[in-house]
């Protein structure tokens, strides 16, 4: 391909709102081009890069049996109501009308279509499990798109379902995605870190994000410097501070609540925060329960055993759930509470902190002074810190009353106990003690175990060996194409441009003559033919240049060799030719009549290289 006869307009200037490097450089190479905020079109110099991260991508799907279909983007909103996401996704979700007035979705996942074609076709267990793709484009109305397209508006995704008759069988699946999921971004060049991870608004249990490094990312990692541990910090567990010397067990903190001295109300007039007791008793922010009143939005656990604030209704599936439900929610003074965890372990679809007026009215004091001890008509939920407390201060249920040498177990008992803490950098290793720390990143990638959450509300059954009706369970994989190109080029850049890995670099090789004619001409002409027929893919600078606009534009692409054609080499014996890879600051001289040999041999390395 000639460059006078391809469309790659690049740019001098950095684009005023480009903050990040794949922004800056997708838009100066010609990559991209901004249509509106959030909306991009793909150029064609980045429209084959895209191309070819779509192939990688198809390839491992293929490889491990999923199979592609084309849903369509535009879905009815009758099936986003059935699952219940019309009303819980919010203003991302565009809702849109028919000249007939029917509702449909612009989809942002493809959750709710997948599962209403398999329903349609699903008989037998002898269909299972069976996994299914698309690589498609959606659309979520984000707030405030940003970084080009690691935060678009209109995106492109690879999304893949698969529905099974068994957990056993959903593994074997969601392992074996796990592992094309780390093939697909090696062959792309880059260098992931998976982690544990929530699964938020899809549903399920298990699930695994891939990651980017990234000082623009939009979650924070912790990971563990002796072992390979890693999670979002949505979902990140660490071992208590007694497991590392801090503090006493929960056993021994029930041993000595026997001989703490008896609970006691104080006085503590205008004090409110953690901060504020902390200078009133003298104490620090560890021998406090801090107690938050929580409201939540569609429970599914099963509430039959709490005290009553809640209101139960039967869903269409016959799946109990709860409209509005209001918790107290305990924590160690110094920690705070992970409202992911909180909303994952309530099966609900969203968790906020309760109105000032509802906390009057649940516990029947100001904020502030909220506590457990007496605290009656309302679920209390306790992390596993406060279980190690034996002589804590909380609130009296009073304005400016708090009780001291409060000890779990025997001033109160919650309704459940479990891991609802944030944790941060410093605290310790579940797995094998050691010290965890942050890192920013950006998500690739997410595989999740949605379980029956979508079959169940959108009744998909089949028929077992035995006759009987049964619901599959289901798994859900995706991958956004866009961010994970940005993200190649995040990881492979300098000062001077795009640093391409070879499997996704829109040309592999580009050929610079210092002047399009004569001698000059013939060979380049020549080489470009000679490389075409081997199968590479070869940009040709034929424009009426100076040779350093086209050096500085070949590293802005960048393409990764790099072959120059002059008057002064070519008129050596044997005629030479000028080669620099791309990734590398010297160049050499190699015989024009090996050039097309060893260029081959080098391009075929690097692919069979990133590809192994």
């Amino acid at each position: 391909m000639k460059l006078s006869q391809t469309f790659i307009p690049t740019l001098r200037e950095v684009p005023g709102d480009a903050l990040i490097a794949s922004h800056r450089l997708m838009f100066r190479s010609g990559m991209l081009r901004k249509l509106s905020n959030g909306l991009f079109a793909y150029l064609p110099l980045g429209l084959r890069s895209f191309r070819k991260v779509e192939r990688i991508i198809r390839e491992e799907m293929d490889a491990i049996g999923s199979l592609e279909i084309k849903p369509t983007v535009v879905v009815p909103g009758d099936l986003w109501k059935e699952s219940g996401r019309w009303e819980t996704m919010g203003e991302a979700l565009l809702r849109v009308k028919n000249r007939l007035g029917t509702d449909f979705v612009v989809s942002p996942t493809a959750e709710e279509a997948f599962t209403a074609l398999v329903r349609d076709e699903l008989s037998s267990y002898r269909q299972l499990p069976l996994s299914l793709y698309q690589i498609n484009t959606k659309y979520r109305d984000e707030i405030r798109p940003r970084y080009g397209v690691m935060r678009g508006r209109e995106f492109v995704m690879k999304d893949a379902y698969s529905f099974h008759t068994d957990e056993d069988s959903l593994d074997e699946t969601y392992q074996a995605m796990g592992r094309a999921y780390r093939r697909i971004f090696k062959r792309c060049g880059l260098t992931v870190i998976p982690v544990r991870a929530d699964s938020g608004a899809m549903g399920g249990s298990g699930s695994e994000e891939f990651m980017v490094e990234s000082e623009i990312g939009d979650n924070t990692l912790l990971l563990c410097r002796a072992c390979d541990y890693a999670a979002n910090v949505e979902k990140a567990a660490c071992k208590p501070d007694w497991a590392g010397g801090e503090g006493i067990s929960p056993e021994a903190a029930r041993t000595a609540a026997a001989s703490t001295a008896a609970i006691e109300k104080i006085d503590t007039p205008e004090v409110k925060t953690i901060e504020e007791l902390c200078g009133f008793l003298k104490t620090d922010a560890k021998r406090f329960i801090k107690t938050l009143i929580y409201r939540a939005v569609n429970v599914e656990l099963d509430l039959s055993s709490a005290p009553g604030n809640h209101r139960g209704e039967k869903r269409p599936s016959g799946e109990l759930s709860y409209g509005e439900t209001f918790f107290a929610v305990l924590i160690r003074g110094d920690l705070e509470v992970n409202e992911i965890k909180l909303a994952a372990v309530l099966k609900a679809s969203e968790v906020t902190l309760a109105a000032d007026t509802d906390v009057v009215r649940l516990t029947g004091a100001p904020v502030g002074f909220a506590g457990p001890v007496g605290l009656e008509g309302i679920p209390i939920i306790a992390d596993l810190s406060v279980t190690a407390m034996n002589d804590a201060v909380t609130g009296a249920l009073a304005r400016d009353l708090h009780y001291t040498h409060v000890a779990y177990g025997r001033d109160f008992v919650p309704w459940l106990v479990t891991d609802i803490r944030t944790v941060k950098a410093g605290d310790r290793c579940s797995l094998c003690g050691g010290e965890l720390y942050e890192k920013k990143g950006n998500e690739l990638g997410h595989i999740f175990k949605l379980g029956y959450k979508y079959t169940r509300s959108m009744q998909v059954s089949y028929l077992d060996e035995a006759g009987k009706t049964r619901i599959p369970t289901m798994g859900c994989y995706g991958i956004g194409l866009d961010r994970t190109l940005a993200s190649v080029i995040e990881e492979h850049h300098d000062e001077a441009g795009i640093i391409w890995p070879m499997t996704v670099a829109p040309y592999q090789a580009i050929i610079i003559p210092i002047k399009y004619d004569g001698a000059v001409k013939t060979a380049a002409d020549g080489l470009a033919a000679a490389l075409e027929n081997h199968g590479i893919e070869v940009l040709l600078d034929d424009r009426n240049e100076r040779p350093g606009v086209k050096f500085n534009d070949a590293d802005l692409m960048g393409i990764p060799f790099r072959v120059v054609l002059g008057d002064k080499n070519l008129n050596l014996s044997p005629p030479m030719v000028e080669v620099k890879h791309r990734a590398q600051k010297e160049n050499r001289l190699i015989e024009l009549g090996r050039a097309t040999e060893e260029l081959t041999g080098l391009v075929y390395g690097e692919l069979a290289e990133l590809n192994r």
